[in-house]
C-alpha cells in the first residue's frame, strides 16, 4: 500500500499549496461545492448518485468528515487545492488506484473539483503537472486517469497540454453502469 497512506505530504508549485484536506477547509470549500457553475465538472462517476452539490455548510462538513474516514481507511485522498496568493482551499483533488476488471485496473484516478473562477487552462496546467510529478510513485502505477466532459473546454485544452490522450474505453462502475470520457497520461 502506498506509503501517502502513512503520511501524506504538502506539496507546492508556483501558485499552488495542495495538502491533505481538513475541517477547517470546510467554509473555503463550500464556495467551491455551491458554485453551480463549478459542479457541472465534477466527476460523481461511481459515488453513490453523489453530485457533490453542497449548499450548506454542515452539508460540507459532512463531506469533509467522509473524506477524512476514507482516507483513514484508505479508500482514497483528497487533498485540498490552496491557492497561496488568496490563502484559500479553491477546490480539491482526489486520488487512489483503481483496482477493477476493467481497462483502468492500477490506473491512478483523478478527480479534480475547482471552483469555477479558477477553471481556466492555465491553472489546470499548472495543477496537473505538479500532481503528474507525484501521482505516479504516490499510487504505484503508470497510468493517471481524469475525466473532462465535453463542455470542459479549458480542461481538455490543458489536459492535451499535459500528454493527456482521450481514451474509447469505459471505466466500469461497482453496479455495472459505464462511464465514458476519460482521459489518460502514461509516465514516461
Amino acid at each position: 500500500m502506498s506509503k501517502i497512506y502513512e503520511k501524506c505530504p504538502v506539496v507546492e508549485s508556483t501558485h499552488y499549496e495542495l495538502r491533505l484536506v481538513k475541517m477547517e477547509d470546510a467554509e473555503d470549500l463550500l464556495e467551491v461545492y455551491s458554485d453551480k457553475k463549478a459542479v457541472p465538472f465534477f466527476n460523481g462517476d461511481n459515488c453513490h448518485g453523489d453530485r457533490f452539490y453542497y449548499s450548506t455548510l454542515e452539508r460540507m462538513k459532512e463531506a469533509v468528515s467522509f473524506w477524512l474516514f476514507s482516507y483513514q481507511k484508505k479508500y482514497f485522498v483528497r487533498l485540498a487545492l490552496v491557492d497561496k496568493k488568496l490563502n484559500k482551499a479553491i477546490g480539491t483533488i482526489e486520488l487512489f488506484r483503481r483496482d477493477a476488471k476493467d481497462f483502468f485496473d492500477h490506473v491512478g484516478l483523478l478527480r479534480l473539483d475547482l471552483r469555477s473562477d479558477h477553471e481556466k487552462e492555465e491553472v489546470i496546467k499548472e495543477l496537473m503537472d505538479l500532481m503528474l510529478s507525484y501521482s505516479y510513485e504516490w499510487f504505484e502505477c503508470d497510468k493517471i486517469a481524469t475525466k473532462a466532459v465535453p463542455s470542459a473546454k479549458e480542461r481538455i485544452k490543458a489536459f492535451k497540454a499535459c500528454g493527456f490522450e482521450l481514451r474509447p474505453e469505459k471505466l466500469v462502475g461497482e453496479d455495472g453502469t459505464e462511464y465514458g470520457d476519460y482521459w489518460m497520461v502514461t509516465k514516461s
